[in-house]
């Protein structure tokens, strides 16, 4: 049977172009999915400066149509799918009207935060979760690559810890120079906690940097990737003092150890 290998992306080439991460996920992805024991798809959201019509997405309505709340609110979940042919990459697009509509990424026109990139967030990261239920696409791991994944092995440890789907799964967390800085809202934790996750881990949110979401990721996930372009002491050190497996790709050209990685941690059995 072949390992199922998920990537949830904050950005991916060519849907977005130029940066880090949407070109390191875009080849790491198809380096797995041309060895023939792996299975591989893709998640991102559909900012709203995703061309649909020219990357021929469409609307899967058999997955559309639940709702998340969000903040004590209801938000319609809808799912998108679509494809890199040359690549035979299967991806999949969480989208919401309120969430990612507008064209703007992790800024508005003025250069400011967006104010909602918090609940973005959260939306995002459970509506991955929820589709993989629903698609009954249980992966073997999980790979989460760019700060608006940081909340996935936090749900998949706390939230979403009963469903079947995910009994197997494992974490892989990489961490990139690309993200954002100041913080986002600071009502985050207590957002989260409206979810009845109760968690010390979540203190650490008190401050809702990048650099704490990182920390947030590390204390759930099974093993950290270090990639050439990140360079913070105080998240390294943190992963030291967690003893929590790590490995730093420093040539992005070859994604062997990675596969490694897969293999070992497919190879052990959760407790």
């Amino acid at each position: 049977m072949k390992k199922r290998i998920l990537y949830i992306a904050q950005e991916l080439s060519p849907f977005l172009n130029g940066t880090e991460i949407s070109e390191r996920v875009l080849e790491l992805a198809t380096f797995v999915q041309n060895h023939k024991d792996y299975e591989v798809r893709v998640f991102i959201p559909r900012y709203g400066c995703i061309n649909q019509r020219r990357h021929q997405l469409h609307e899967v309505i058999r997955l559309s149509g639940i709702n998340l709340v969000i903040n004590d609110i209801d938000q319609p979940l809808i799912i998108k799918v679509g494809s890199v042919q040359k690549a035979k990459l299967q991806v999949y697009f969480i989208d919401n009207d309120e969430y990612f509509k507008r064209k703007h990424i992790v800024k508005d026109s003025q250069n400011n935060i967006l104010k909602d990139n918090d609940e973005r967030m959260m939306f995002f990261c459970q509506g991955v979760l929820e589709t993989l239920i629903m698609l009954r696409w249980a992966p073997d791991v999980i790979h989460c690559n760019g700060w608006i994944s940081s909340l996935v092995p936090m749900y998949l440890k706390e939230k979403y810890n009963n469903a079947s789907v995910f009994e197997q799964t494992k974490v892989v967390y990489s961490l990139y120079k690309d993200s954002f800085i100041g913080s986002l809202n600071k009502k985050l934790k207590n957002k989260i906690l409206f979810d009845e996750i109760n968690d010390k881990h979540l203190d650490i949110l008190d401050n809702p940097s990048a650099k704490n979401l990182h920390k947030l990721a590390i204390q759930y996930s099974d093993f950290i990737e270090i990639t050439k372009s990140f360079n913070n002491k105080d998240v390294n050190s943190f992963i030291k003092n967690k003893g929590i497996n790590s490995l730093t790709s420093l040539d992005n050209n070859s994604y062997d150890p990675i596969l490694d990685v897969y293999n070992n941690l497919c190879a052990t059995e959760v407790v």
